[in-house]
């Protein structure tokens, strides 16, 4: 990686502020953390730290406070989990910046541990200088090892970084190596499978893949739109109209490129996208006008499995149906075992597809689970994270 890490510097008993994302999902009843997946991808770089005597300062943000103090996303609950994860104690700030922060830093200790308050419940976070200055003056170095932010041009993942010697942590670290390698030097056959909701979400990262990729798979909502391109009646399914041209060129650049392109041969349809709601599986050639799309079929299960099983490589980005509502997840649940069981290279490409994979406790079984969303999109499209080009270079 060109990029320092934490082991290209000495921490040793030196303030160092981390940014971290601990933007964890909370249960809208009882404010419970309900996957602490992202604490537990943060522990590498914190353990080295804390191992090097340095003085540890955490920063993060969580949800959407918009600059508002909003009591159910405090930080406390997540210092809390962190505490019991690394079998250490870890203090709380009562504000990410200030005098009384940067009182509660020059008590620290060599090996201390300070989660400061929610980034967010500041508008300056938005990449004010006076904010950014304000976080500089609680260290004598910035990490960071938040690649889910690093799409994000704010105080806390690039202001910060002109006043201290900034440098990655090792969740930021094995992010850049693992998805770098799938752009760079992918063990071939390469195969990108793609879903989600929408054409427009995945547009960058599809024109960049198919000049990359042995196999483009395409399922999700976003398959609607390539299906409607292909002459295909898709019932009451949304369809991008104003993306018809663009898959029109993707499908065609694909057959230049003699790249193999797959599409849903079946489907599983509904007369209404809720829960329980019965359904029934059907060839694409014949949908009802008043059905929706709401999953793959099995019989484009099998099709994408034996593609998939012909690769060494497999970036998977999007889940193939409507993944919030179980009896439409199947497909999505089927193609990840699938790939659990494989021994290609496969890389989770953050967001929902993370999630999925996570829930279903298979993360294990990946080669990498991205823990960005739209950082990952970003960086797979080829295109600069703010958050990692602030970084020091390595000589």
């Amino acid at each position: 990686m060109a990029k320092k890490t934490v082991r290209d510097i000495d921490v040793t008993g030196k303030r160092v502020l981390v940014r971290v994302d601990f933007n964890v999902p909370l249960d809208p009843k009882t404010g419970a953390i309900t996957d602490d997946s992202r604490i537990w991808a943060t522990l590498p770089t914190i353990g080295y730290l804390t191992e090097h005597k340095a003085r540890v300062i955490l920063c993060s943000h969580l949800g959407r406070p918009e600059g508002r103090i909003v009591d159910r996303l405090r930080m406390a609950p997540v210092a809390q989990r962190l505490s019991k994860l690394i079998n250490l104690p870890v203090l709380t700030a009562p504000d990410s910046i200030g005098i009384e922060v940067e009182n509660l830093v020059s008590q620290m200790k060599e090996g201390d541990i300070l989660l400061l308050e929610n980034l967010r419940f500041r508008k300056e976070e938005e990449n004010d200088s006076a904010f950014a200055q304000g976080l500089a003056r609680l260290a004598d170095i910035y990490v960071n090892d938040a690649f889910g932010a690093a799409h994000r041009e704010h105080a806390s993942t690039v202001g910060v970084a002109k006043y201290l010697p900034a440098v990655a942590g090792f969740l930021m670290e094995r992010e850049l190596q693992a998805l770098g390698k799938i752009l760079s030097n992918p063990e071939r056959p390469f195969c990108s499978l793609i879903g989600g909701a929408k054409v427009s979400d995945k547009l960058g990262l599809l024109e960049s893949i198919v000049d990359k990729v042995d196999a483009l798979l395409i399922g999700g909502g976003m398959a609607n739109t390539f299906l409607k391109a292909k002459g295909y009646e898709i019932g009451r399914s949304k369809v991008e109209e104003n993306k018809l041209g663009v898959a029109q060129s993707l499908i065609a650049k694909a057959g230049q490129r003699e790249i193999i392109l797959l599409l849903p041969e079946d489907v599983v349809v509904a007369e209404k996208i809720e829960a329980k709601i019965p359904t029934q599986i059907a060839p694409i050639t014949k949908i009802a006008p008043n059905q929706y799309i709401v999953d793959i079929g099995p019989l484009t299960v099998e099709l994408f499995s034996n593609e998939l099983r012909k690769c060494g490589t497999i970036l998977w980005n999007g889940p193939m149906g409507i993944y919030e509502i179980d009896q439409f997840a199947r497909g999505t649940k089927a193609i990840a075992n699938f790939l659990a069981g494989l021994e290609a290279t496969t890389v989770i490409g953050g967001g929902s597809t993370a999630e999925a994979v996570i829930e279903m406790g298979l993360e294990t079984k990946m080669t990498h689970v991205s823990t960005g969303g739209g950082a990952t999109l970003r960086f797979l499209e080829g295109k600069t994270l703010p958050g990692v080009a602030v970084l020091l270079d390595k000589e």
